[in-house]
């Protein structure tokens, strides 16, 4: 099994590519942070509001396309707070929508692995009658909460590779 890595957290890490992406831009109020912990783990944080039509905040850091093929499989070492987070990925960063899938963390270290081909074409919260991922390559990954409530949140992210 090829095992690539997309992105490994680490205290010399450089997270100058990962970029905060919250509803202010259409108004609302969340506020999310990345950071670097003192372990060097990638650390997505903040809080949700869902005040003016708000209630979302992202991290998303793009990069050089990698290749990927039907059985691909998105593997990430986090540990979260017990809520429901999204993660996404664009083809290409043109493209306006995005395949996504939701996952549960539950406050301790844990690994997600998601099909690739599971994940499914989605634009501002509306899912789009279009098929599945299937394409080549990616070239954007985000991390996304969104739980339609006023929440602070907090996901530490260790390492995220592709099978």
């Amino acid at each position: 099994m090829n095992t690539q890595l997309v992105f490994d957290f680490t205290k010399n890490a450089s997270i100058s590519d990962w970029v905060i992406v919250d509803d202010v831009v259409m108004g609302g109020r969340s506020e999310g942070k990345f950071t670097l912990d003192e372990a060097g783990n990638g650390v997505f944080s903040g809080a949700v509001s869902t005040e003016n039509y708000g209630g979302f905040s992202s991290v998303r850091y793009q990069f050089d396309k990698i290749p990927t093929d039907s059985d691909s499989k998105l593997v990430v070492r986090l540990k979260g707070d017990g809520k429901a987070y999204q993660l996404r990925i664009k083809d290409k960063i043109a493209t306006y929508y995005s395949y996504i899938t939701t996952f549960q963390t539950n406050g301790e270290w844990q690994t997600i692995t998601v099909n690739m081909k599971d994940m499914y074409p989605s634009f501002r919260g509306r899912d789009l009658n279009l098929p599945n991922y299937n394409s080549p390559a990616f070239e954007e990954l985000v991390f996304l909460i969104g739980n339609k409530k006023n929440e602070a949140f907090q996901l530490k992210i260790d390492k995220i590779e592709i099978q």
